[in-house]
């Protein structure tokens, strides 16, 4: 069974219907091995089927989120990307100047993480954050006015 398979029926057993329209979002994010805007997804189904708009990539989108199959991640001002809960945890670096994204190991915050639960009451949430700074192409660019 592939990853969204189970997520479609999972979602089934929620008492959710499943339209061919939300099984293609859900195949799309779920076999992404990256994140994916609502407006990526769409183009990318617009190419498979004319019968999908971007207000049902959004509701697709935000049930699996409020079901925990996937989450909502802001990028940047302009740019929310969503992925499935298999896609984590990761660290995205994100370049101010040329906008490029890289991605980092998760283990790197286990000391931050570590620090964070000794305040009292206080779980972090670290599987999935942005860290924004230059790049190495960025920072030897003599033009950098960052």
């Amino acid at each position: 069974m592939s990853p969204y398979e189970g997520m479609i029926a999972d979602i089934r057993m929620r008492g959710y219907r499943i339209t061919l329209q939300r099984e293609m979002i859900i195949e799309s994010i779920a076999d992404s091995d990256h994140h994916l805007s609502a407006e990526e997804i769409f183009e990318k189904l617009q190419v498979r089927t004319g019968a999908i708009n971007i207000a049902t990539v959004y509701r697709t989108l935000d049930m699996l989120c409020k079901e925990g199959f996937a989450r909502r991640k802001n990028l940047s001002e302009v740019k929310i990307v969503y992925a499935t809960m298999d896609h984590f945890p990761h660290i995205h670096l994100m370049c101010w100047k040329c906008k490029r994204i890289f991605d980092s190991e998760p283990n790197i915050l286990d000391m931050l993480d570590k620090e964070l639960v000794s305040n009292p009451g206080f779980t972090p949430d670290l599987g999935h954050m942005t860290v924004f700074g230059i790049c190495a192409e960025c920072k030897d660019d003599k033009s950098n006015n960052v």
